[in-house]
């Protein structure tokens, strides 16, 4: 610390300019938030160095006694020396506020021009984007061509699939040529595209076809069709901060999706081998656990009550879910409200569902499906993971409507932030564990999970039948259901749920009679461990702005 002059501090260049106005150029070519973030870190830096400053005092002031003793002439300019570099050591705090003043009045400034000149909304510089990328158009082109030809190509066997890929060939061909050359009205063309590679996606469901070729075929050019036709362009980066209003962490980075596309994956292979033997590629629907269990599942009067293969339905909407994940950038809870929204709707109902369908298969089909429950599993943890950023979306349109905007036109074409902090901070990166931000696991939740589980099996392991079998099996799958999703922090208040659930538990099964001492006695502990388990909420590590009251 001989040279004080040396030291600069993060955030600080160009500070000994602005002792008495402004430097000029390069602080306002900056953006003002980084600027802030390094003088923090100049601020943090800058208090350890006093600490030292500190201890290095007390050491000199046993040096100087010494050499004043040996030596006065050399202890006059020791100590001359030393005050110079305090002094130039002192000024650096002085040079450092000067400086975040300034800064502040630039993101002052910045703001004020902001409310007098409007900015374009998310969804219309999106729009601007599919429509001006015309590479896509091109690939466009030729998967269009390829529909065309795909029929021949494959032999397919079934009349109406052939005539509807050559129609949907015909259609994306002429749509993307179209926005290759028209002025105005690309977004439209584009968003007529995705229609038809959405209806590529279930076309081989509606006509049953016979074949694998032309089921995989549609699949994959209906989701290639998706892709360039809308996704690609809404990947564009937005401007303004990624974490939602006093949020402690972002929602919707890459990271918090990486979970949830991966689980959407896995379910979609495993509803797209049992979408086979419905659809009669393969001849058996092997089980691991059940036996026939798969197949007495998958042929029952509940699966053939449908009118397309369910568990072909079930692919398709993990399609959806895969696609919609890729949608948009870390800041689409506020620039995509409707692909939240829709993300939202996919994955909460149809969790919700196949815990129904679950339900379903010991009481009306007397028989258990292992993929079907891996894939309702798979959901269920989808719709904790998800739920946080549903409710940040939710959040910013209460906000929007606040603030005076259309709620149509914000769900639609997104907005901007919304938020009065002047200083907003950006989120710490924590690596993998970003990926499961907002999830916490309290041991009386995984305790309630398991007692459901335990509930499930409880029927076969007492050998109860009847409704006092069906009403174990009903409410030990509901239970799963409450506690996974309460491990979502901003979902912690669903556990409440599982204290009427337990209610049900202890009573029904004398309400119904037929159940057996021990099964009585089953049911009248886990109800009562489950009510016990269900008051505390658990460690909550993060906040959500107004949503915080609800975390309870």
């Amino acid at each position: 610390m001989d040279k004080a002059d040396g030291m600069m501090m993060p955030g600080m260049e160009g500070m000994d300019g602005m002792d008495g106005g402004r430097n000029g150029e390069d602080a306002s070519a900056k953006n003002p938030f980084e600027v802030l973030e390094k003088m923090r870190a100049g601020q943090s830096l800058l208090e350890q160095v006093h600490a030292r400053e500190v201890r290095a005092q007390k050491e000199d002031d046993k040096q100087a006694q010494a050499l004043m003793d040996s030596d006065p002439q050399q202890h006059v300019e020791a100590m001359r020396m030393k005050q110079e570099h305090r002094l130039q050591f002192l000024e650096l705090p002085r040079k450092l506020l000067r400086h975040e003043a300034q800064v502040y009045t630039d993101i002052q400034r910045t703001q004020q021009a902001t409310k007098t000149k409007p900015m374009t909304e998310p969804g219309l510089m999106m729009g601007e984007m599919m429509a001006g990328m015309h590479w896509t158009h091109i690939l466009l082109l030729a998967l269009g061509l390829w529909l065309i030809a795909a029929p021949f190509t494959l032999g397919y066997r079934s009349v109406p699939l052939a005539a509807s890929d050559v129609l949907s060939g015909i259609v994306v061909f002429a749509l993307a040529l179209a926005a290759m050359f028209a002025h105005r009205g690309r977004a439209w063309l584009m968003w007529a595209a995705t229609a038809v590679g959405l209806w590529l996606a279930v076309a081989p469901l509606v006509f049953w076809a016979p074949e694998s070729a032309s089921y995989a075929n549609d699949t994959l050019v209906g989701a290639l069709v998706i892709v360039f036709s809308i996704i690609i362009g809404m990947l564009m980066p937005m401007s303004g901060p990624e974490v939602p209003h006093e949020w402690s962490y972002n929602p919707s980075t890459w990271l918090q999706r990486a979970p949830i596309l991966a689980l959407a994956f896995l379910s979609f292979f495993l509803s797209r081998y049992i979408s086979a033997y419905q659809l009669g590629h393969i001849t058996w629907a092997w089980d691991p656990f059940f036996g026939d269990g798969t197949v007495k599942v998958l042929t029952s009067s509940v699966s053939q009550a449908f009118p397309i293969s369910d568990a072909g339905l079930g692919t398709f909407t993990y399609l959806i879910e895969i696609l919609s994940g890729f949608m948009g950038d870390p800041r689409r809870w506020r620039t995509m409200p409707w692909m939240v929204g829709l993300f939202g709707i996919v994955v909460i109902p149809l969790g919700v569902v196949s815990v129904v369908l679950i339900i379903m298969q010991p009481v009306l089909v007397g028989a258990w499906c292992t993929f079907c429950l891996l894939s309702a599993l798979f959901m269920l943890l989808m719709v904790t993971l998800s739920l946080d950023e549903v409710i940040a979306m939710l959040l910013f349109m209460g906000q929007s409507h606040k603030a005076g905007k259309s709620l149509w036109r914000t769900f639609w074409l997104g907005g901007d932030a919304l938020t009065p902090d002047v200083t907003p901070r950006l989120p710490k990166r924590t690596g993998f564990r970003e990926m499961f931000w907002g999830i916490t696991l309290p041991w009386n939740l995984l305790a309630t999970t398991a007692l459901g589980l335990w509930l499930m099996t409880a029927p076969a392991i007492f050998g109860t039948q009847g409704n006092v079998a069906h009403s174990d099996h009903i409410l030990g799958a509901l239970v799963v259901t409450a506690s996974l999703i309460a491990l979502s922090e901003v979902g912690r208040v669903v556990r409440f749920a599982n204290i009427v659930l337990a209610l049900g538990i202890i009573g029904l099964p004398w309400l119904f009679g037929g159940g057996t001492l021990a099964s009585g006695l089953n049911d009248l502990i886990v109800g009562a461990l489950i009510i016990a388990l269900s008051f505390s909420p658990g460690k909550i590590k993060n906040t959500y702005g107004s949503w915080n009251p609800l975390v309870v």
